[in-house]
């Protein structure tokens, strides 16, 4: 079984050798951007525009209400935050946390979970558009149309020329309340579709019949190819990272990024990352197999076809919880979580094939709780990054950081 990441500090076989913390490098810097969110704000999410401006979106809750909310940062300031949707039903959970994505046309799409409250993890996903000015949202919808009472969440949200590909892991088939040909009875299923600008949607289709249940997903476009990795399931109970592709107007089959053969009888809530430049491709990932946690990295220089060996990043005692993002350059970033004795450590690194040479220390958090999930995005050579941060108090707040090398 997977021990305590707070307590093992178990020894990295990678590149970076030292404990975290340790001869960490500074090699970027960071300065806080004060977003506008209220008290108890969490999980942000960031997403960037068409006009190269900055959407960041968020979860405050206040009472019994939640509120999913947004602003956009442009020319260095922060516009007034809207609420995109307010409700005491909306299914709020640390990992499986609300986005916006922008439209080539500037049209904006916000997505966030609303619970069915049959049970409590029985909740579907809702979208709403907005055309950019404030004006507010148009009424939620499903991008689905199974009608079960069941999971649908973990989205991922990629623009594709003039549309939006949507993304997410949906239970339907759960007590076989809605199979069709290779559907298998209570197997948590990879489903897409894709949006218009003007609402319309596809029907969707099923990319894997039996994955993670609570692994985030994630997709990057590669040329003309659309590739999405998220965390898979077998009969056997190994749950590694798979990528499915669509290339000239077909989807593929799964295919291991890596075959790291992490048996758990549970889902880990710890989903992969990937992004892309033309042909080249960066997947980070977070395994525990053979009772060792790791952050690995692997790349691909022909569009996800084939991946280099993994390689692992980390300084020994990993939460995982990555993100990456490719520079304009080809350089390729990754941040990930760790422990440093009760000290939670956001690190970011420039990797290669080899692993991480130079981690830095991002952020810190020594007041109790977690950072949860950052995020990471780059415009140019600017990275901007969003994180839950725990306040001594015992409240939570969002802090945004902008790269100033």
């Amino acid at each position: 079984m997977l021990h305590s990441l707070r307590t093992a500090l178990l020894a990295c076989t990678g590149v970076f050798l030292a404990a975290p913390g340790v001869d960490a490098q500074t090699r970027w810097q960071f300065e806080d951007l004060a977003p506008p969110v209220g008290v108890g704000a969490r999980e942000p999410n960031l997403a960037l525009a068409p006009d190269g401006s900055l959407l960041l979106s968020w979860m405050e809750r206040n009472a019994e209400v939640t509120a999913v909310r947004m602003a956009r940062f442009v020319d260095g300031t922060w516009q007034a935050p809207e609420t995109i949707t307010i409700s005491e039903d909306l299914f709020v959970n640390w990992a499986d946390f609300p986005s916006v994505a922008a439209f080539a046309d500037g049209t904006l799409v916000a997505h966030w979970l609303q619970s069915t409250q049959r049970f409590s993890y029985d909740y579907d996903v809702s979208l709403s558009f907005s055309d950019g000015s404030g004006n507010g949202w148009s009424t939620p919808f499903a991008p689905y149309a199974d009608n079960t009472e069941a999971q649908h969440g973990f989205v991922s949200l990629l623009p594709i020329g003039p549309d939006i590909m949507a993304v997410w892991l949906d239970g339907r088939a759960y007590d076989g309340a809605s199979m069709e040909p290779g559907a298998i009875v209570d197997g948590m299923q990879l489903r897409t579709t894709t949006l218009s600008p003007d609402g319309q949607i596809t029907q969707d289709t099923a990319l894997d019949f039996m994955t993670c249940s609570c692994c985030q997903t994630a997709a990057a476009l590669a040329g003309d190819d659309l590739l999405v990795v998220y965390r898979d399931r077998t009969e056997a109970e190994i749950r590694d990272i798979s990528l499915v592709a669509l290339r000239d107007g077909v989807w593929s089959d799964p295919q291991p990024v890596h075959d790291d053969g992490w048996e758990l009888s549970g889902c880990p809530v710890n989903g992969p990352a990937i992004d892309a430049r033309d042909a080249e491709v960066i997947v980070a990932w977070f395994t525990a197999a053979n009772d060792e946690p790791s952050v690995q990295i692997a790349f691909s220089s022909d569009a996800g076809v084939t991946f280099s060996d993994a390689a692992r990043i980390d300084g020994g005692a990993p939460e995982g919880r990555v993100d990456a993002d490719m520079l304009d350059d080809g350089r390729a970033l990754v941040s990930w979580l760790e422990w440093s004795g009760t000290e939670e450590v956001l690190f970011l690194c420039e990797v290669n094939a080899n692993g991480c040479d130079a981690p830095q220390v991002v952020a810190t958090n020594p007041n109790g709780g977690s950072m949860n999930f950052p995020r990471m995005v780059a415009l140019g050579d600017t990275i901007f990054l969003a994180l839950t941060y725990p306040m001594p108090d015992g409240t939570d707040t969002i802090r945004v950081l902008r790269s100033t090398e």
